[in-house]
């Protein structure tokens, strides 16, 4: 200090001055205050200048006054230019170096255990004890080195006791590539959390921004099975914050192509990958994204980069039938191309529309079942026809012959009738005469029974669900003949105009078969049998007798069922004689030819599908 006021005194004389005091009990500011008047020295006195001085001096120079009052009243004297700095002067601490506080732990080199009891220790000496003991390098930044710990565990994994420390006292333990253990604190975003493995980890969580609602906007990250999945629940949120702020928070590069509007009214879904999310949040919208080089580009569906496109080969069904089955809605704004050489569809446009189609098409490109159907018609005919009646004529070349059993119906010539006739006439003495040599005698007797006839074995064979069909039959042609009048003065013409038409007679089958998956069957069947009961000979149209059977039924592979009671009847009484004579009793029977039918035709059906895959 003397040095200090030696040196101040080339620029300050009166410092050298000497001066001339008696006071008593004056406040130590004013007395220097006086002393700066007095001698033209400058002072700036600190507050902390607060005692009384009681002095007398007689020809004592100013300089020699601040050192003794310096002395005498612990004060610090100090010059900033020509100006003198008066301050007391603090008294010094005196630092006493707490005793060393013992750190319980222990560690096992043999199992790479550890075992701690801290209470309120230091990070950085509770690092370094471990450290000496495992010989495992642990560092704490300087941020933590003020950091007190406080554990208790027994016998734990080197690991799981170091994770376990940082836990209980809201720290994150990372071990990096080389093997050192680093402690961080977390961040403000940050908190500790026992994750879906049942271990403790850290998740973040999303503060909303720019003075945003609390309630509306609520992210987490979080870490299961070594992946980062996020949770989300808002309301009214914007879709262009959402996805900001999950792509800050998964870390994730992104790229925004165009301006992304809209809100989402509600939204509550846990552990989603980001790729999820984003499907999430963009479904329904025209926004969609793509993911290049690791960085996801995110816009309109429409723009370049984000376009998308995809080769769906079937392989067990038409791309005909596969096509139209995909809703329109889902086609809207997705170019598709058939590749028929192939059997491939080509689809171009929204990746996210792309895959929800591709998705469709896969669960319906399965292997569609064919079923090949037996059907067989039996017809059971109860036909019962008798024949009865003599009939005469002429006729050249008419030989003695014919049937005796099992039914009667001989012909008998002119020399067999001549021969009859000479052996009754010697019987009776009475000559009956002779017939001429082309006469005939036809004698008829005879009874017929018709039982069964299969009608038609057909196979068919046909895919799941679509109709199989079968028509047998034949048809007959009749004429029409129409008579047209044109009048005119002299006289009328008339026209007649000869139009043939077909009548058919068809034996027509339609299944349509349902296969289950329990190999059950449904079957949709319909069947039409028509038949001609006689072919006319005057042109007229031909009768007909028709018969229709429509069922569903279910039947298991490879069962066989029958249809019954297609069921018709016929009967009919025709005869032919000499009139009048034919229609006395007994004479009848020698001038007359009858034949009675009656007929019931009753059909069957047998029909046994079966799958062939």
């Amino acid at each position: 200090m003397q040095a200090t006021l030696d040196s101040l005194a080339q620029f300050v004389p009166g410092l050298n001055k000497k001066v001339q005091l008696s006071i008593s009990g004056v406040p130590a500011p004013d007395y220097l205050r006086a002393i700066g008047r007095a001698n033209n020295i400058s002072f700036h006195i600190d507050p902390s200048v607060n005692f009384t001085v009681n002095n007398i001096f007689i020809d004592v120079t100013a300089s020699n006054i601040l050192l003794l009052l310096a002395q005498q009243y612990n004060l610090d004297i100090s010059a900033t230019g020509v100006i003198l700095v008066v301050k007391a002067h603090p008294e010094p601490v005196i630092a006493f170096k707490p005793a060393t506080k013992q750190i319980n732990i222990r560690y096992r080199d043999l199992d790479n255990a550890l075992s701690m009891d801290l209470s309120n220790d230091s990070l950085t000496a509770v690092a370094k004890k471990i450290t000496t003991l495992s010989g495992k390098n642990i560092i704490v930044p300087p941020g933590l080195q003020g950091k007190m710990v406080t554990a208790f565990i027994s016998g734990a994994g080197f690991d799981v006791a170091m994770d376990k420390l940082a836990f209980s006292n809201e720290l994150k333990m990372v071990k990096t590539n080389d093997s050192f253990y680093l402690f961080q604190p977390l961040d403000d975003n940050e908190q500790l959390y026992v994750n879906g493995d049942r271990k403790t980890d850290v998740k973040r969580i999303f503060k909303p921004i720019n003075n945003a609602p609390a309630g509306n906007l609520g992210l987490s990250v979080q870490t299961v099975g070594g992946q980062k999945l996020i949770s989300v629940s808002s309301a009214n949120a914007g879709i262009a914050e959402l996805v900001r702020s999950a792509s800050q928070e998964m870390g994730k590069s992104y790229f925004v192509y165009s301006e992304i509007k809209g809100t989402i009214n509600t939204i509550n879904a846990n552990d989603l990958t980001y790729e999820n999310f984003l499907n999430l949040v963009f479904k329904g919208t025209d926004y969609t994204f793509n993911q290049a080089d690791g960085v996801y580009l995110i816009g309109d569906r429409k723009l370049e980069g984000l376009r998308s496109h995809k080769v769906v080969m079937l392989q067990n069904r038409s791309i005909d039938t596969v096509l139209a089955l995909v809703p329109a809605e889902w086609k809207r704004g997705v170019e598709v191309k058939e590749f028929r050489e192939q059997n491939t569809l080509i689809l171009s446009g929204s990746k996210p529309q792309i895959e929800e189609i591709a998705s469709l098409i896969k669960q319906i490109d399965v292997l569609v079942p064919q079923i090949l159907i037996e059907v067989t018609l039996i017809d059971v005919h109860k036909t019962r026809r008798v024949s009865t009646g003599i009939s005469a004529g002429t006729a050249d070349s008419i030989k003695t012959g014919g049937t005796l059993l099992p039914g009667l119906d001989y012909t008998f010539g002119s020399k067999s009738v001549n021969e009859f006739l000479n052996k009754v006439g010697g019987i009776f003495s009475t000559n009956l005469g002779h017939v001429t040599p082309n006469f005939y005698l036809n004698v008829s007797a005879l009874e017929s029974k018709n039982n069964i006839e299969v009608r038609s074995v057909p196979k068919l064979a046909t895919l799941n669900g679509h109709t199989a069909s079968l028509s047998i039959g034949n048809s007959v042609f009749y004429k029409n003949v129409t008579q047209n009048l044109y009048p005119s003065a002299a006289t009328n013409t008339s026209v007649f105009t000869n139009e043939y038409k077909e009548s058919d007679a068809n034996l027509t089958i339609n299944i349509r078969p349902l296969v289950s998956g329990d190999d059950q069957v449904t079957l949709g069947i319909k069947i039409d049998i028509s038949d001609f009961t006689s072919l006319p000979t005057d042109g007229s149209p031909p009768p007909k007798s028709t018969s229709k059977f429509e069922s569903v039924i279910r039947v298991h592979n490879e069962d066989m069922i029958v249809l019954g009671g297609i069921e018709r009847t016929e009967d009919a009484d025709s005869s032919s004689g000499v009139p009048l004579l034919s229609r006395i009793p007994l004479l009848k029977y020698l001038f007359s030819s009858r034949t009675k039918t009656k007929a019931k035709v009753v059909t069957l059906v047998f029909i046994k599908p079966t799958i062939i895959r």
